[in-house]
């Protein structure tokens, strides 16, 4: 099949290739229907392949066989009490009853395969129903090299998130890289990953060896190649086709040329949300321009914009984004990324975050999204993380990893500030200087003793996950002590959508009256989040994008005809 001369026709037309688009795809291409999936770019994962891979499933197989302690009724019993609402709709209890059947469904058919991620707190564990162990599953590390010609069709992760020049490293990884030279097991665990690395380089241009978020969309890759879906790069949607009354195609730009696809099914848009569409971020950013996001480039509200045009209703959400504290990174190749602050500094000990007039606002460790709220209701835009050098030599901070001695670099690209003293910080960074100092000095005070009075950081069993375990009392709570003292800006950013298209228990796109509009199905950020802007544990974009992928491919299948079922 070539561009001069391509299908036309589809059972179903999926149009996006991050995690929720291509989990349509290969659903339903097992299911036996005939499926073109449509990317924008050159490349599959979207913002999921950049993400820690991680799904949010209560009661998943693998936590189960674990021997975790949770059920669905629980969750449903923890999502009741953080939502706050009834669920009229039915669409949280869609997720819940879908998660785990998504997960065994592709496991016993595909490449796609996870592990219990163990312990991983939900975020909010102090709600009735919170877990500490077993809902999050981890996608398993994933051999690039498996994928031949298509190596490069995956969107590698953040540069600041590999190192040696693209080796792919998890939690657990740098843990071992950072204790390299404190026991046996971290020596051997980091040598047969640089190992592992060289060889890799000698025929790729980054390692093979990937883990999070590329490990998950390899597998999805891999699994499409073997389910022979007709996956398309550079088609861009531009339209949605209708007739009476129902999307019957899409008309879709490639290499200049407007073309139109035609379905039997429908078209399941999965474009990656509001993500840097210029207007909606107008209208639902908070912060205005200070707000970031997070999203792969190329996405741009395409599937909102035309589901719009067709007549599909905007869920209203008062928390429309899902965020993440974000400082910016000036590459050496002249560009600027941002650096997601996740885990790896903010819940360590002898870290702060102080608003423009140099005082606390709120716990540290909180989960990201949680962080970032808490910047919204101080106005703390921009934050400061302030902390010594000395912590950045054990934690590392923002992008400069763990172990630098040297600051010069940074320095020199301005994505943080160094001085002797903290009247020279405040000084530096436009803060306050005797209300810093004022805090430092609280601060302080009661960490010597592991606590944390104010805003009791290290109290919940999440805040601990993160922390230090080799500091006691409080893996969380340290005195900042002696200079030299850093400081470093972040940002509210956003990593995804909570806003999107309303859809129903399956999928299907809502009109403003709440009926379905026949033929057109949403799933990932371009459909509303089930949570309705709240944020339960890690991975609760991922997990309730793929299963409503899951359950829309087997609607379509359902309401297809007898031909096509075959």
């Amino acid at each position: 099949m070539t561009l001069d001369n391509p299908a036309t026709e589809a059972d179903l037309l999926v149009i996006g290739a991050g995690a929720a688009g291509m989990t349509a795809a290969l659903v339903a291409a097992h299911e036996g229907l005939r499926v073109v999936l449509c990317e924008a770019t050159q490349q599959v994962g979207g913002t999921s392949a950049t993400s820690a891979g991680t799904l949010w499933i209560p009661g998943n197989p693998h936590g189960v066989a674990a021997g975790h302690a949770d059920t669905v009724d629980a969750a449903r019993i923890y999502l009741d009490a953080l939502i706050g609402e009834p669920d009229h709709d039915g669409r949280r209890e869609a997720f819940l009853c879908s998660g785990p059947a998504m997960l065994r469904y592709l496991e016993a058919r595909t490449a796609v395969k996870f592990a219990s991620a163990g312990m991983h707190p939900d975020y909010l564990p102090h709600l009735p129903g919170a877990a500490v162990s077993g809902r999050a599953v981890s996608p398993l590390p994933f051999d690039g090299r498996l994928l031949g010609a298509d190596f490069g069709r995956v969107r590698p992760p953040l540069p600041e998130f590999m190192l040696l020049g693209g080796m792919m490293v998890g939690k657990a990884d740098i843990a071992a890289l950072v204790g390299r030279y404190r026991s046996w097991r971290a020596f051997a665990h980091s040598a047969r990953l640089v190992l592992r690395h060289a060889g890799d380089r000698l025929r790729h241009p980054r390692g093979a060896r990937w883990v999070m978020g590329n490990a998950l969309v390899g597998r999805l890759l891999h699994s499409l190649r073997s389910a022979h879906v007709d996956l398309r790069f550079g088609w861009r949607l531009r339209t949605l086709e209708g007739e009476d009354g129902r999307v019957v195609g899409a008309r879709l730009e490639t290499q200049g040329r407007s073309l139109l696809l035609r379905t039997r099914l429908g078209v399941v848009l999965a474009t990656g949300g509001v993500g840097h569409d210029a207007a909606l971020r107008h209208s639902m950013a908070p912060h205005g321009p200070t707000m970031l996001a997070l999203a792969a480039e190329a996405v741009r509200g395409d599937g909102l914009g035309t589901g719009r045009a067709v007549g599909a209703a905007m869920t209203s959400l008062a928390r429309p984004f899902l965020w993440q504290p974000v400082s910016l990174v000036h590459r050496k190749d002249g560009s600027t990324g941002l650096f997601p602050h996740l885990f790896l500094d903010r819940a360590k000990p002898g870290l702060i975050a102080v608003d423009g007039q140099g005082r606390r606002f709120v716990d540290e460790a909180a989960s990201y999204h949680h962080f970032v709220e808490g910047m919204a209701r101080a106005g703390a835009v921009p934050a400061h993380l302030v902390c010594s050098t000395a912590f950045i030599r054990r934690h590392g901070l923002g992008a400069i990893p763990p172990g630098t001695r040297d600051l010069r670099p940074w320095l020199e690209r301005r994505m943080l500030v160094v001085a002797p003293t903290l009247q020279a910080l405040a000084q530096a960074s436009g803060l306050p200087a005797r209300a810093l100092a004022d805090t430092v000095q609280h601060h302080d005070h009661h960490a010597r003793r592991g606590e944390d009075p104010d805003f009791h950081k290290g109290a919940s069993v999440f805040d601990r996950f993160n922390g230090d375990p080799a500091h006691a009392p409080n893996p969380c709570v340290g005195p900042i002590g002696p200079g030299p003292y850093a400081a470093m800006k972040v940002w509210p950013g956003d990593a995804a959508s909570s806003a999107g298209l309303a859809t129903d228990v399956d999928g299907r796109v809502l009109d403003a009256q709440g009926s379905a509009i026949e033929g057109l199905y949403a799933c990932g950020n371009d459909a509303g989040s089930v949570f309705q802007g709240h944020y339960p544990g890690p991975g609760a974009t991922l997990g309730p994008g793929m299963a409503q992928a899951y359950r829309i491919a087997l609607h379509a299948r359902a309401r297809a005809p007898s031909d096509i079922r075959g």
